[in-house]
């Protein structure tokens, strides 16, 4: 870790060793289309991230608001990763209702018992035309 306050890493790295992205590539991948802002803009990859920069990172359909505590440019374990930054109460809460909300969607589906017979098959098949009935 990087301990200097005039220090910076690029984005796309300390994205990488803060471990929201498995691959330096998938980090720019997503700076590329959007899903990371610093400091309320759009940031390159290559944009230089200091301590107390504040993060909006989406992944898939979790938002994190976070702040830059510290900074790195290679990749350790969880517990490390943990200390590069700092995650605001709202944001950990706005997350975990979301969660709550998506586990409470899929708790009324089930799943079928055995495949269709050749009768439910049919009706499948008639919904994608409808002037088929």
């Amino acid at each position: 870790m990087t301990e200097s306050n005039d220090a910076s890493v690029r984005l796309d790295l300390w994205l990488w060793a803060a471990r929201f992205f498995r691959t330096r590539s998938l980090a720019k991948q997503a700076i590329e289309t959007g899903k990371v802002d610093v400091a309320g803009q759009r940031a390159k990859s290559s944009r230089a991230v200091r301590v107390g920069d504040a993060l909006v990172v989406t992944r898939g359909d979790d938002v994190f608001e976070i702040e830059v505590r510290a900074l790195s440019d290679k990749r350790g374990s969880a517990t490390v990763a943990q200390a590069l930054y700092a995650e605001s109460e709202s944001s950990r809460e706005r997350r975990a209702a979301a969660l709550a909300a998506r586990q409470a969607e899929r708790a009324g589906y089930q799943a079928p018992q055995s495949r269709p017979d050749k009768r439910a098959r049919r009706l499948i098949r008639a919904l994608g035309d409808i002037d088929a009935l």
